[in-house]
């Protein structure tokens, strides 16, 4: 518990480290703490502490902890991180405030309808496979300002940014740089890259929001 809340501020002070290196205004990059695997006991800690955005990657995980801390701790922004099935679209939408995984037009066309049937309103972001790794989710580079385009344009998403996992064993710098000039292209503001291991990198290129797991609730 002592060791979350210590890992907390010591991310929370180098992104600020970070910002300020890059000439970047203080406050300018969200921290999404990725509390994907641990339970509520676990979290609760992260949350007493302040932190009210968290990222998860599976929708039937998050349905079994995030309603009842909801209940407990009110203004909390909820972020889908991990690949979206279409069977679980209707969950999703009920449970997060901003899906970061679009991919595809199936994807996006049921994102569309049942936020429509369910009168929410929430944030998306395009996932781009910056590196064109077969084994990844993503929609490729060279196709992310189109596809970002018909999710506004064609289904009515608000898409307001792109995500990206680089390749794990490459320079992140470069991947970053790329998604940040496609979403350039594509006229987006919000540029979700970086986790535990380069999030200041991605501060360094332009992020504005990190997704932070093991460096704040440990290995899991």
């Amino acid at each position: 518990m002592t060791d979350a809340l210590e890992n907390l501020n010591n991310v929370r002070a180098r992104i600020a480290a970070a910002e300020k290196a890059a000439h970047r205004p203080a406050g300018s990059v969200q921290l999404v703490a990725v509390s994907k695997t641990f339970e509520a006991d676990a979290i609760r800690p992260v949350l007493q502490a302040g932190q009210r955005v968290f990222g998860e990657n599976r929708v039937q995980e998050a349905q079994g902890k995030w309603p009842a801390l909801r209940q407990e701790f009110p203004g909390l922004e909820l972020h889908l991180i991990g690949p979206l099935q279409s069977n679980k679209a209707k969950e999703a939408v009920a449970l997060f405030d901003v899906i970061e995984t679009v991919d595809r037009e199936k994807i996006a066309a049921e994102l569309a309808k049942e936020a429509a049937r369910q009168g929410r309103r929430l944030r998306f972001y395009v996932q781009v496979n910056i590196g064109q790794e077969p084994q990844k989710a993503g929609i490729d580079p060279r196709e992310a300002a189109a596809f970002a385009a018909r999710c506004r344009d064609v289904h009515g998403l608000a898409v307001e940014g792109l995500m990206c996992i680089p390749p794990a064993d490459e320079n992140p710098g470069p991947h970053f740089a790329l998604l940040a000039k496609i979403a350039a292209e594509a006229g987006l503001q919000k540029l979700s890259m970086g986790m535990s291991g380069d999030y200041e990198t991605a501060v360094h290129f332009g992020a504005t929001s990190v997704r932070v797991g093991s460096a704040i609730f440990g290995t899991r």
